[in-house]
């Protein structure tokens, strides 16, 4: 037991200090298994080098458009708060001047930390470092590209008599997870989609300004799960303190955007994804904040592509199967059984 546990630690570690090579890694292995299809089917027509480029240019196309987009949003948000500095001043200082006439002190590092000037180069900066993510993006494309070169060849090793029965069983687990990651991003992809045009129109009726950056941040942070969508509906509440400089307003917008999120994160999206899909919604949030503490943002994404990924290979193992049961939100094939008994 001590040896297992030991060894949990030192791959931990291994994990979170190698994160330079391991996030690029992983995202290229989750890249592959979204557009690793198309590379194939492609290829029956067209020579691989040339579905290669299809593919490639297809993909970055993606991303740069979804990058793009929430870069755009903050930077718009850095430019408003720069020229509406004086004003989240002015908010600050008044509602300071309530909470201690009513025996509430703001004192400590909340009343230090606190500045106008912070928070506009908090937003700039973050805009930059999503910039700077092309590095990064480059090492994720190499990856990317020798893969997806390989990957036919990779399923006929996986084939051949001398890794049987573990190679079927991993070709097998490996088409599962690609299946099951498509139609997730799939959906997540139209989520934000209408999440972003439903937030923009919210926006454009409550006469928050900015509404089409307010759109934009929420269309990419659904991506990622539940911090993504906080974070959408966190800032623009505070902005409408500063905008408006009404508590009844800024509740109004706190109000419709949770409304918005919860309506679609917790009644559209499970009826699109299915029972196919089902991850105990616990699994999923500490799979999150789990993988995003690892490594940052690129594991709050990429967290519950992971999870995915664990729970089909638990699956196919009979010795581990009970953890998929655990993790998944679906009955077990007997409950399911018995209930149809």
């Amino acid at each position: 037991m001590i040896g297992y546990l030991a060894t949990g630690i030192l791959v931990l570690a291994l994990l979170r200090f190698g994160q330079s090579i391991f996030v690029p890694l992983v995202f290229s292995l989750f890249v592959i298994a979204l557009v690793g299809p198309l590379q194939i089917k492609l290829q029956r027509w067209i020579p691989q080098l040339l579905a290669l480029l299809v593919t490639v240019s297809a993909t970055i196309f993606i991303i740069i458009a979804v990058g793009s987009s929430v870069t755009w949003g903050f930077s718009k948000l850095g430019q408003w708060l720069f020229v509406n500095a004086r004003r989240f001043q002015d908010v600050y200082v008044h509602w300071t001047d309530w909470l201690e006439g009513h025996g509430i002190a703001i004192a400590g590092p909340l009343a230090d930390r606190f500045d106008v000037t912070w928070l506009v180069g908090f937003t700039q900066g973050l805009a930059g470092r999503l910039n700077s993510f092309a590095g990064f993006a480059l090492l994720v494309f190499v990856f990317v590209m020798l893969g997806l070169l390989e990957i036919e060849a990779f399923g006929k090793r996986l084939r051949s008599p001398a890794v049987q029965p573990q190679g079927m069983k991993m070709l097998h687990a490996n088409r599962e997870i690609s299946k099951k990651l498509r139609r997730f991003m799939l959906v997540r992809t139209f989520a934000s989609v209408l999440t972003g045009l439903i937030v923009w129109a919210f926006a454009l009726v409550a006469g928050l300004e900015l509404a089409a950056a307010w759109g934009a941040i929420a269309f990419t942070l659904n991506y990622i799960p539940f911090l993504g969508p906080f974070v959408a509906t966190f800032l623009p509440t505070l902005f409408a303190i500063g905008q408006f400089d009404s508590w009844q307003m800024a509740v109004a917008v706190f109000v419709g955007l949770n409304l918005i999120q919860f309506l679609i994160g917790s009644y559209l999206e499970p009826l699109l994804i299915g029972t196919s899909l089902a991850i105990s919604p616990f699994a999923v949030i500490f799979s999150v904040f789990f993988w995003s503490f690892m490594w940052g943002v690129p594991g709050a994404f990429i967290g519950v592509p992971i999870l995915i990924a664990f729970i089909i290979y638990c699956e196919q193992s009979p010795g581990a199967r009970w953890i998929a049961v655990l993790l998944s939100a679906k009955p077990s094939d007997d409950d399911a059984d018995k209930a149809s008994t």
